[in-house]
């Protein structure tokens, strides 16, 4: 199958450990001891989850403070409760004053939102399950020009077999370049996309490859008909109904999702606090609950982070979601992933009872030593954790 490398790259590899990097910065001090804050979030006090190896994170934190490695940010729940938080300072993409982003160095907390690129993909994911569990959108078996009826002069006995499931899944079977420091500002179909006067009618306009369900085949364009679905299903644009359905009842404030000509960029326009991405990794952990309230289906998670396709390194794909393997301590777990461009993750392994966030700046660098240090933060969390007898 054909794969994109630089999409393959996401799931990392195994990481040097940390000492070996080369130290120039300070340590940013303190232990990674959670303040208790009105979010909604239960701390763990002190060092009273028995599981977790809190001085071994510590450690950690304090040789990626005292490294040059771009983490900005890693987040540690355990037993539903947050037990370690730790921020650093580094360079971030920020919204440009007028357009566009600008790079800016910044010192982070807890109040800090970050880009989350394509972490947005698995956000949006949410958001359909819920338009879906109160019967905006009748299935993702759903045909995509059913939604597009102004574009069936674009039909084809090809393109007709393109559903809203193959756009969950990356399996829309048309061809596509995504946009990569290598591709150039321009040289990708994303930000041609962007450009053109119908974003939607550039995505189904482009060269069937393959026939749909067939392949996965990474596609950020499929989230440009994802939004446009729902804006039509629900009557407002994704980050309105995201607003009201999913952050609000998750007490997310604050949140920041940008569009492009009119619609929302469920493709990788999110900004979000740490604590809130841990607060999505939660949700999904528990099913869709977040304390008393079911604010997606439990059916609805179990399906959409279930493998559906053969993804790259050995992970799989669900609708908008990641889904891995790791070793600890000689046994092999699983992990359920939000994964973003530069190092944005939210990784989510339920029979640890364990959501790992992490924030980091690797926007631009697509060496296997970046993605081993990304990949490296999850790899070192994990074992600090005592799995359940």
């Amino acid at each position: 199958m054909r794969r994109r490398q630089f999409v393959s790259l996401l799931g990392g590899a195994a990481l040097a450990p940390f000492a070996a990097l080369p130290v120039y910065a300070e340590t940013s001090g303190g232990c990674g001891f959670p303040a208790a804050r009105d979010d909604g979030w239960p701390v763990a006090a002190g060092n009273a989850d028995k599981l977790v190896d809190h001085d071994a994170l510590c450690k950690t934190a304090d040789q990626l403070a005292a490294s040059d490695a771009s983490i900005h940010a890693v987040l540690v729940a355990h037993g539903g409760k947050l037990v370690f938080e730790r921020y650093f300072r580094g360079d971030d993409e920020v919204p440009g004053r007028f357009y566009g982003r600008r790079v800016e160095n910044v010192t982070f907390d807890a109040d800090t939102l970050h880009d989350m690129k394509s972490v947005s993909k698995s956000v949006a994911s949410l958001a359909v399950g819920i338009a879906i569990d109160r019967g905006l959108i009748r299935s993702v078996d759903e045909p995509i020009f059913n939604f597009f009826p102004e574009l069936s002069d674009m039909r084809s006995p090809e393109r007709d077999r393109i559903q809203l499931v193959h756009a969950l899944t990356m399996s829309m079977g048309l061809k596509w370049i995504e946009a990569t420091p290598a591709t150039g500002d321009y040289d990708n179909d994303e930000a041609r996309m962007h450009m053109a006067q119908d974003p939607c009618h550039y995505v189904l306009g482009l060269p069937v490859t393959t026939p749909a369900g067939q392949e996965f085949f990474y596609n950020t364009g499929a989230l440009t008909l994802v939004s446009a679905i729902m804006r039509k299903a629900t009557g407002r644009p994704l980050d309105e109904f995201a607003r009201e359905t999913l952050f609000e009842p998750l007490g997310i404030t604050g949140v920041e999702w940008s569009r492009v000509k009119g619609d929302t960029d469920a493709g990788g326009g999110l900004r979000l606090r740490p604590r809130d991405m841990a607060k999505i990794g939660r949700l999904v952990l528990a099913g869709g609950r977040w304390k008393d309230r079911q604010i997606v289906s439990k059916a609805w998670i179990e399906t959409s982070t279930a493998p559906k396709l053969k993804a790259t390194d050995n992970q799989s794909y669900g609708y908008l979601w990641w889904l891995g393997r790791a070793r600890l301590n000689g046994r092999e777990i699983h992990w359920i992933g939000a994964l973003g461009r530069g190092g944005q993750s939210i990784r989510i392994v339920p029979e640890l009872d364990l959501v790992v966030a992490v924030t980091a700046g690797y926007y631009q660098d697509y060496s296997p030593q970046a993605f081993k240090v990304q990949y490296g933060v999850f790899r070192d969390v994990l074992r600090t954790i005592s799995p359940p007898a």
